[in-house]
């Protein structure tokens, strides 16, 4: 079994996330238009058995943000663009291996940028999982 599995990621992994997610405005506002238009789908179809659903949620929240950093808004929006795509190194529907490059994905960008997801996304992202939340669009 590989030893690096749970092991943080290097310098090197996160410079290689970092350059495959652009770092433009405009690769944020591509991101999110195709964030926004699955994100939640994705989420009510697979996210009450996801364990960081409420990581990615609150990643959404900071995401669009107006307040947030445009690099911040491109890293999170990258990762949460490749939660959403259908076709990704694993497929979603295996069971147990489907989201592990998704959560690992999610995992380094929002290490990379958790001083910017605030108790004010955290608590957008419990309410919108909880069982009495109104339906998202």
């Amino acid at each position: 079994m590989n030893e690096s599995i749970g092991q943080p990621f290097s310098k090197a992994e996160i410079e290689a996330i970092r350059r495959a997610g652009g770092g433009s405005h405009e690769r944020a506002q591509s991101d999110e238009a195709r964030v926004t238009s699955g994100f939640w789908a994705k989420v009510k179809r697979f996210g009450r058995n996801l364990p960081f659903v409420e990581d990615a949620v609150a990643a959404y929240y900071c995401a669009l943000d107006p307040l947030t950093p445009t690099r911040v808004k491109v890293i999170l929006l990258s990762a949460l663009a490749y939660f959403v795509l259908p076709l990704d190194a694993l497929a979603d529907f295996l069971p147990l291996l489907g989201f592990a490059d998704d959560a690992a994905v999610l995992a380094a960008a929002i290490s990379e940028v958790a001083g910017s997801i605030n108790e004010r996304h955290r608590e957008k992202a419990r309410e919108a999982l909880s069982d009495d939340a109104p339906a998202e669009a």
